[in-house]
């Protein structure tokens, strides 16, 4: 594969491009990373330069397909099933109770938005955990939307197949109940699947994003690490327009709201901080 370089000049054209498009921010330190992770683009697209590829990107006829690609290529997709337990354990045990009592009586629909679910792992373990809880049971319905901004990722989850790796921190018995093993690896069974409806948003995209209505809890892992302040407030606002009242919105450990907004407050659920919607 042939080496190409990025011009600084190019690197902040594109740089402001990428952000314009779905706030995903790179650092002037990060030049080499945009490099190595468009490279592959440039080979596949027989385009010789950075400067061809972002023109081809803004005016050729066939860019909003390129543009799924280049999507695929910046976003960060390290996810498994079980992942960050204390959280889930915290969403079982306090933040379902919460959107649960928060709801009408006339409403037994439990809606939960999985934004930014990567392979599928986090809107999976969710279904398999509800479906444990015994609330379907009790008369419930749970509709669990899981999107993301790459379609690639989105098409890994669909197909609902896994590894070894993805499964590592999977309890025996959800294996033996979910999952049906195969020689191409593990399959999440239909009744889970049937919980879930996947869909390509870019979150900074306010058109896309109104595919979420009246959601009672958003979880959002990982993902607004990637975005500079601003770009936090512009997805972090589409969020609370998405939440019912009192919603909760549940991020990643290392994820705060703190000088982003005042749309939400903290609420400490289980010995980790989830934040609810005012």
């Amino acid at each position: 594969m042939v080496k190409h370089k990025m011009s600084p000049a190019i690197f902040t054209e594109f740089r402001d491009f990428i952000y314009e498009l779905c706030g995903i921010s790179f650092a002037d330190t990060k030049v080499y990373l945009l490099e190595d992770r468009l490279s592959r683009r440039l080979e596949e697209k027989n385009i010789s330069s950075y400067e061809e590829y972002l023109y081809f990107l803004k005016y050729d006829p066939g860019k909003a397909t390129e543009l799924k690609n280049l999507y695929n290529s910046i976003t960060t997709n390290e996810t498994s099933f079980y992942r960050d337990l204390p959280q889930l354990t915290a969403f079982m045990e306090g933040v379902l109770p919460l959107a649960l009592e928060n709801k009408k009586p006339t409403d037994k629909k439990l809606r939960i938005w999985s934004a930014g679910c990567s392979t599928g792992e986090e809107p999976y373990t969710l279904a398999m955990m509800l479906m444990e809880s015994g609330l379907m049971l009790k008369g419930w319905t749970i509709e669990i939307l899981a999107s993301d901004i790459s379609d690639r990722v989105l098409r890994s989850s669909r197909s609902a197949v896994y590894g070894d790796y993805s499964i590592r921190n999977t309890p025996e018995n959800v294996l033996r109940k979910y999952f049906t093993r195969a020689a191409d690896g593990y399959h999440v069974n239909p009744e889970v699947r049937s919980l879930i409806r996947f869909m390509n948003i870019n979150l900074f995209d306010s058109l896309q994003v109104r595919s979420a209505m009246n959601i009672d809890v958003i979880f959002c892992r990982n993902v607004i690490i990637y975005f500079d302040d601003d770009s936090k407030r512009k997805v972090i606002g589409h969020f609370s327009d998405r939440l019912v009242d009192n919603g909760i919105l549940v991020l990643g450990f290392s994820e705060t709201l703190i000088n982003i907004t005042r749309a939400f407050k903290p609420k400490g659920v289980n010995k980790c901080v989830v934040y609810q919607k005012l």
